[in-house]
Formats: C-alpha cells, sequence, structure tokens
C-alpha cells in the first residue's frame, strides 16, 4: 500500500486516540486537494471460534453508534505492538479467552475517505477461557452464538459493525472452504 505525499499538514486536534489534520497532497491524476485526514494507529480484531462451532460476540455499548452493537472482540493497536498481538492481548482482556491457533484473515479500511485506520482480522481456534480484565470506559456482555447465526445476523442486519461483518463473513468462508469436499476427495 504506497500513500500519497502530503505536501501540506495543518494539525486541527491532537487526542488520546486519533489526529486530525487538513492535508494538502497531489493526488494521481495531478490534481491537488486539501483533505481532512484522521489519522488512528490501526486496530486488531478475533473471530474465536470453539470446538462448537460458536463464536465470540460482545454485545458492547457505543456511545458514538447510537447503542448496543455486536461485535468482535477488537481494540487499538498500542505503539510498536504487532498486529497479531493485539488482536491476543484484546480476546484475553474483553473475552476471557487465550488460543494457541491464529489464521489470519486479512486486513480491512473502515472508512477511507477519511479515516487512516486499518483493521487486522485473525481467526482464532484451540481455544481457552482465563481471566479478563474489561477497561473502565467499556460496558459489554460476552456471548457464544452457533458461526450460523452470527453469519445469520450479518446479512439480516443484525450486526452492522464492519470489522465484525467482513471477519465473520471471512472466517465463514474459510472454514466452509475446508468443510467442501472435492470430488477427488475420499468418502464422495
Amino acid at each position: 500500500m504506497t500513500e500519497t505525499p502530503i505536501l501540506k499538514r495543518e494539525p486541527i486536534f491532537a487526542g488520546r486516540v486519533i489526529d486530525v489534520a487538513i492535508e494538502t497532497v497531489e493526488l494521481p491524476n495531478g490534481n491537488r486537494v486539501d483533505l481532512e485526514i484522521i489519522r488512528h494507529p490501526g486496530g486488531a480484531a478475533a473471530v474465536a471460534l470453539d470446538e462448537q462451532q460458536r463464536v465470540c460476540l460482545l454485545r458492547q455499548y457505543r456511545h458514538a453508534g447510537g447503542g448496543w452493537l455486536w461485535e468482535l472482540p477488537a481494540g487499538k493497536i498500542d505503539p510498536g505492538e504487532a498486529p497479531l498481538a493485539t488482536a491476543t492481548r484484546e480476546l484475553a482482556e474483553e473475552a476471557g479467552v487465550s488460543a494457541a491457533d491464529w489464521i489470519d484473515l486479512g486486513f480491512m479500511h473502515s472508512s477511507p475517505g477519511v479515516f487512516t485506520e486499518v483493521i487486522y482480522l485473525w481467526l482464532a481456534r484451540d481455544l481457552e477461557l482465563r481471566d479478563h480484565a474489561q477497561e473502565r470506559d467499556e460496558v459489554m456482555e460476552i456471548h457464544w452464538l452457533p458461526l450460523g447465526q452470527a453469519l445469520d445476523w450479518c446479512s439480516d442486519g443484525t450486526i452492522t459493525d464492519a470489522k465484525t461483518l467482513v471477519g465473520l463473513y471471512r472466517a465463514g468462508a474459510l472454514i466452509r472452504g475446508a468443510l467442501e469436499l472435492t470430488p477427488e476427495d475420499p468418502g464422495c
């Protein structure tokens, strides 16, 4: 991924999580434009799937989202932290789960028109329950649902969080692909 060089940057706000500025860039077509850009360190999310094909979802209160949302365990990447370390940490903190098997599901851009955030997605398996400690600003419930039900919720609009939609769809496709038998496979 290549980033367009910034010709000028006018800071507007620097907070605990985001940084907002007007950035002047030259686009690939030669046009110079001023863009309102929100810089974010990125995040990571885990699709934790147990042996019974149940996925861990958090019912989390989000003021900016207008109330309660269904989400995967996820969080912000700390300075110098690798995305997998973030996913591992957040799964333990928010859901009280550790995983021995991690499969990379790629990444996604949450809102690339104004937001630099990239979210890395992982499928976590071979799970073990452990103690968890949610942060002071987190209000959430931990739920385990059949993967099929979670995918139905993606399709019917019950789940609206983008990282959760993408993570569940990618995990579902991976699991279906692993379970499908080709004509050459024994047992067909």
